[in-house]
């Protein structure tokens, strides 16, 4: 059971990483509500993750803190962008 969700919280994170990549190119409101969708899924697999095995907090801080830097970064990208495509119109 802990390894299917373990699985299950990397492909989502992996599967985040992506979409806001392709968010970048594809800079649509809807793409950022599944963008926002797939974040917040990571976090409660991590946070599930943490408090049923009693990881250490501080190393899945780091971890956590890591990957929403990149998605954050991604993400404010992508609403820059549309912002300019939306000014340009």
């Amino acid at each position: 059971m802990l390894s299917m969700i373990v699985l299950l919280h990397v492909i989502i994170a992996l599967s985040s990483v992506t979409y806001t990549a392709y968010l970048f190119f594809r800079p649509i409101k809807r793409n950022f509500i599944i963008s926002y969708g797939l974040i917040g899924s990571t976090f409660v697999t991590g946070i599930y993750l943490v408090w049923s095995t009693h990881s250490p907090l501080l190393q899945s801080c780091v971890a956590g803190l890591a990957y929403l830097s990149v998605v954050s970064f991604g993400i404010a990208a992508a609403q820059r962008k549309a912002m300019a495509h939306a000014k340009n119109k």
